[in-house]
């Protein structure tokens, strides 16, 4: 019974993933599912971003940030359209941004950009109020910036933030955060951006 049940699981999996992309989206199995409800096999097989390696650090970062989240202050603001001049600015820092998504004309969905510029070099958690996380890209070039791990909150330590993606940033280097969205519930989210990892000089 067991390796018919992995073998379910695996395929269940798979079609997600062959469905998603059909739809032209593969990041969206990874964005929609929560990763603790998901066996290895079936995090390998959707493409999650691998769990952060020191979550009692990452737990202090996010402590912090539940405070914003829950407190503020708060700033309001819908993202760009796809395509559209990114014209919302999310750079200012321990603020909780309640951020909506427009109507994605081009595809099926939710989807949106807003700009973030780092004022110094270092890994930045981005923490979001929903399980759905972001893709990141260069402002200037329009490349993909790597995402280094992903951190589930656990309820315990903040009730207020659900996801934190860690990324590595340059100082004075303009982002782009991309976030989409299949379902309603998800289009409107909080976000809390906050300093994970300062880069040391030598």
């Amino acid at each position: 019974m067991k390796p018919q049940s992995l073998f379910q699981k695996s395929l269940l999996a798979t079609s997600v993933a062959l469905l998603l992309t059909g739809c032209g989206s593969t990041t969206a199995a990874e964005e929609e599912v929560p990763a603790a409800e998901l066996s290895t096999d079936d995090s390998a097989l959707l493409g999650l971003l691998p769990s952060c390696e020191e979550p009692e650090e990452l737990a202090e970062v996010v402590e912090h940030a539940c405070i914003h989240a829950e407190l503020g202050p708060f700033e309001a603001a819908t993202a760009a359209a796809l395509g559209a001049p990114v014209l919302v600015d999310v750079s200012t820092p321990h603020t909780a941004y309640n951020l909506t998504l427009p109507w994605n004309t081009n595809s099926w969905g939710w989807a949106g950009r807003v700009s973030f510029l780092p004022d110094e070099s270092g890994e930045f958690a981005f923490l979001l109020s929903r399980h759905r996380g972001l893709r990141i890209y260069d402002a200037a070039t329009g490349l993909e910036v790597a995402r280094e791990c992903r951190y589930q909150v656990p309820t315990d330590v903040c009730g207020a933030l659900k996801t934190a993606i860690v990324a590595d940033l340059e100082a004075d280097t303009e982002y782009y955060l991309e976030f989409r969205s299949v379902l309603s519930r998800n289009s409107t989210f909080s976000l809390v951006i906050e300093e994970a990892a300062h880069h040391h000089e030598e």
